[in-house]
């Protein structure tokens, strides 16, 4: 009888700022409720990037594995699972839910207390495969019509834009709405808001971005490298936009976010924000807030359950994540690019890891 092999290449970091490299690892297990999948795709994103630099706190283990991006084929089922079976194509949020809380069970597994984010709560999908919990919780199967490379794109970044947008936005047609970052959250939401028949202003710092938004959607562009953008958004909308979306996080984004809206405005913050130092202290006008009647709205992740309906849309072409791929990659090549995303060798769009 032939050896199981028991082991798979990985891209791993040992210290935080050192050098990833690809090497074999023991293959994980399936653990009670929860499965194995085979990542056939993996996405590549700056959350990835803050994590090897060690500026999240949920990374506790060293060696470690990141990635929480991922599409695969469930290779291994663990006890009590109940839905899924080897070899189905499925897709996971980077946020897992515990499955049993109150906000769970209503739907917003996205905020669970408990939650597991692979690549961060434990070994992610830069990888042969990976171990995920509460897998008939988390775990979407995948249209055909959705490829794995594009399923990979979806995790962090589309996702995350579709529910800022739907959801928590509710951007309907006619509004106007002003993205800050065209980064790949950025670009997405530009994507979603057109698609549900906004206006669209596009904000970023790269002309190949902005280039980008508008192929997708932006009616208009703001190039935030020259000038003040909210005087330029202003130029467009003299009254201000109706929703401001923070897709980049920094200080300077959410403050033109807010400062781009009029009276009675949304303003989303979808871009993760550095931690509060002195000197650099992400702040909102509360005296412009209260005065305008503004809502200031956080948005993180989107839960299992509200896949089928951007899944839906992919699959009908009403939207084409697709778009933003850039060439995928071998695992070989990742460390590489992970390095390359905060200097100018960053590559635009979604780049996707092919384990």
């Amino acid at each position: 009888m032939a050896a199981v092999d028991t082991m798979m290449r990985a891209m791993v970091f040992e210290a935080f700022g050192e050098a990833p490299r690809v090497v074999e690892v023991p293959r994980p297990r399936a653990p009670e409720g929860g499965v194995v999948v085979r990542v056939e795709a993996t996405g590549l994103c700056r959350s990835d990037w803050h994590a090897w630099q060690g500026h999240d706190p949920d990374i506790t283990t060293l060696p470690h594995v990141p990635g929480h991006e991922l599409a695969g084929t469930v290779h291994e089922i663990g006890p009590g699972v109940k839905t899924l079976h080897v070899g189905q194509r499925v897709v996971a949020p980077f946020v897992l839910g515990c499955g049993a809380c109150r906000l769970c069970r209503a739907g917003q597994a996205q905020v669970c207390p408990q939650q597991w984010q692979p690549g961060f709560s434990g070994p992610g999908s830069f990888a042969g495969y990976v171990a995920l919990p509460a897998a008939d919780f988390n775990l979407v199967p995948l249209p055909d019509e959705v490829t794995m490379e594009v399923a990979a794109g979806l995790g962090c970044r589309f996702a995350t834009a579709y529910r800022g947008v739907v959801d928590v936005a509710k951007v309907q047609e006619g509004d106007t709405v002003a993205v800050l970052g065209c980064g790949g959250v950025g670009l997405a939401a530009v994507m979603i808001a057109a698609s549900r028949g906004a206006q669209v202003v596009a904000v970023d710092v790269a002309a190949g971005a902005l280039e980008l938004a508008r192929s997708v959607g932006a009616a208009a562009t703001v190039d935030a490298s020259v000038g003040d953008p909210v005087a330029a958004i202003r130029e467009l909308h003299p009254d201000g936009v109706d929703v401001s979306i923070d897709a980049l996080g920094s200080v300077a984004t959410a403050d033109a976010g807010v400062r781009s809206l009029r009276a009675q405005g949304r303003h989303v913050q979808i871009g993760l924000l550095p931690a509060a130092v002195v000197g650099d202290r992400a702040t909102v006008p509360m005296h412009v807030v209260i005065g305008q009647e503004l809502q200031v709205l956080g948005s993180h992740g989107m839960a299992a359950a509200d896949y089928p309906r951007m899944l839906s849309d992919i699959a009908a072409g009403r939207l084409d994540p697709g778009r933003f791929l850039a060439r995928p990659i071998p695992l070989e090549e990742a460390p590489a690019a992970l390095a390359a995303m905060d200097g100018p060798g960053a590559v635009p769009g979604v780049t996707i890891i092919r384990p």
